[in-house]
């Protein structure tokens, strides 16, 4: 009986279910470009959009200890289930959103994904769009934009259960440093003509996930090419970096130097105190001088195999906190050409020539090691990677959604945040719009009115919303007045700038660079003063708060 007891666990634990955001990079048949696979369903005239079904979404594949499963859609998008019925089309259409291209999160259920967009091909006008969704249902809670300067590209972020925070390395420019990092004379200083930012490199930082505030923790920044981030059970935090290699693999499919080392995507541990990588000292010889010397490497090591530079996944099971699952590529952009031989490749003909092929591994986190486990069928990525049912971060007490209070957990609502009043949740249905009439007080007037983020335009004191889409919206009113504590400054040209409420504070936008803000409390206290460096700014208040806000020559008093 006691045998058979431990058959039956040992088998159980040998199957694990990893579940992420799958994103497929294959080149299809006939067409020029790598994209994803699209069908268009109709016009939905209710909101006056079109509804389309692409491949992105949650995937879950099944490894049992000598196989793994082919990546399938969880929650499933049919389209026989879906067209016509109008929530459904919302429902599917919003997973054109779920891409996480610049990071994701997995916590407890739910999802964050970041998004870069390029409104105008130019780098100074990248916005972010953060989105965050229920991990069961596939629900879209929330979407809005951020702007550059919230610094949201990361190689991975991940909870960790040690202090119930989540992490991640985040893609940093020098001018986020302090200036007793960058004043140092052994500061690395990036000449790149085209770093437009300053110096920039990755850095180990907190995410709050309610307010997607990045904040720093490590005293510099780390020159190398990471593809992921993950955290076991234990509060260790590693990270994987890209690595190419010219060797051929061997019979075990590794990849050696001339010295037999392994080689490719290097492991990295970091201290999450001090945000710096762990090290051990090496004795090394000189080669001209013959003299010892000591030098610091990486504590772990490299994992045999070779791994591009895109966007790839890793996790941990709560259960085992030694061996990190790891989807990733593992080729160098090579492959077998028509003779037999192992070179690069054009990525056209994928189907035979394995080029830029995706693997699940496991990694050894004492070595770095890395085994592969199986191919993943039809080179699936993932950007977010999580165990099914034991992962670190279940039981999770966060909420990356949740800002903070009780908020309803069934339906659909709109929050409708005003003055000093905190906010009103009404239920609402999909694809309904909603009008309301704003009457503000006495010596007061509408200043702005935004949905999700996004201004509404107001006439004759009423508003109306765009189709909802979205289990959670908000509806976010700030008034104006132009009696201020704060002296005016006329300026030659009246200043455009509008202030938006937002979820966190405000959004300035439509100033110019070296436009001073400043904001105070209603005892004239100064809680925020800085000039712009563009020509928007978000700024995190405290709610159910009054506030005297100047841009320029504009001055106006909300109620957050």
């Amino acid at each position: 009986m006691l045998l058979l007891l431990s058959l039956v666990v040992m088998t159980a634990s040998a199957q694990i279910t990893l579940k992420g955001i799958g994103h497929d990079n294959r080149y299809k048949k006939n067409k020029e470009t790598c994209q994803m696979e699209t069908e268009y369903l109709g016009w939905n005239n209710t909101l006056q959009k079109s509804i389309f079904i692409v491949e992105n979404g949650i995937y879950g594949m099944t490894w049992n200890g000598s196989s793994l499963s082919a990546p399938e859609k969880d929650p499933a998008v049919v389209k026989e289930e879906i067209k016509g019925n109008n929530e459904k089309e919302i429902w599917a259409n919003n997973f054109n959103m779920m891409y996480g291209n610049s990071g994701a999160c997995y916590v407890n259920g739910k999802l964050v994904t970041v998004s870069s967009r390029d409104e105008s091909s130019t780098v100074d006008e990248e916005l972010f769009r953060v989105c965050k969704w229920d991990a069961k249902t596939g629900n879209l809670l929330s979407t809005e934009i951020r702007p550059k300067s919230d610094h949201l590209e990361s190689a991975g972020m991940s909870y960790n259960p040690k202090d119930g925070k989540v992490y991640g390395l985040f893609y940093l420019t020098g001018n986020q440093l302090s200036e007793e990092i960058t004043s140092d004379p052994e500061y690395f200083a990036d000449q790149d003509d085209d770093m437009t930012d300053g110096d920039a490199g990755y850095a180990i930082c907190t995410v709050d996930l309610k307010t997607m505030k990045v904040t720093p923790i490590t005293p510099g920044l780390y020159y190398y090419n990471f593809i992921t981030f993950a955290i076991n059970s234990e509060g260790r935090a590693f990270a994987l970096t890209s690595g190419g290699s010219n060797a051929v693999p061997g019979e075990d499919g590794k990849q050696r130097d001339i010295d037999n080392k392994l080689t490719g995507a290097q492991l990295y541990e970091f201290d999450l105190t001090t945000g710096l990588m762990k090290t051990k000292a090496v004795q090394k010889t000189d080669s001209e001088t013959g003299e010892l010397y000591t030098d610091y490497e990486p504590l772990v090591g490299a994992t045999g195999y070779s791994s591009q530079y895109r966007r790839q996944a890793a996790c941990f099971a709560k259960s085992n906190p030694n061996k990190m699952y790891w989807v990733g590529y593992f080729n160098s952009g090579k492959g077998v050409n028509e003779w037999g031989s192992w070179s690069s490749l054009p990525d056209k003909d994928w189907e035979t020539n394995g080029k830029y092929d995706t693997s699940l591994y496991e990694v050894d986190i004492t070595t770095g090691e890395a085994t592969r486990l199986a191919n993943v069928d039809k080179r699936w990525i993932f950007s977010a990677l999580w165990v099914e049912g034991d992962d670190c971060s279940d039981d999770a007490s966060i909420d990356p959604f949740n800002p903070g209070g009780d908020i309803p957990t069934t339906g659909n609502f709109i929050a409708i945040q005003q003055a000093d009043n905190g906010s009103i949740w009404q239920h609402v249905e999909m694809g309904q719009q909603y009008s309301y009439f704003i009457e503000a007080s006495e010596g007061w007037k509408v200043h702005s009115v935004t949905f999700n983020g996004s201004q509404l335009t107001v006439e004759e004191n009423v508003v109306v919303t765009p189709a909802v889409s979205l289990q959670y919206n908000r509806l976010i009113v700030t008034y104006e007045q132009q009696a201020t504590a704060i002296e005016q400054a006329p300026a030659a040209t009246p200043s455009k700038a509008l202030i938006l409420g937002s979820a966190e504070g405000v959004h300035i936008a439509n100033a110019k660079a070296g436009d001073q803000v400043t904001v105070c409390g209603v005892d004239g206290r100064v809680v925020y003063s800085r000039k712009l460096s563009g020509t928007y700014a978000d700024i995190s208040l405290k709610p159910n708060t009054l506030y005297i806000i100047k841009v320029a020559d504009k001055v106006v008093k909300v109620k957050l």
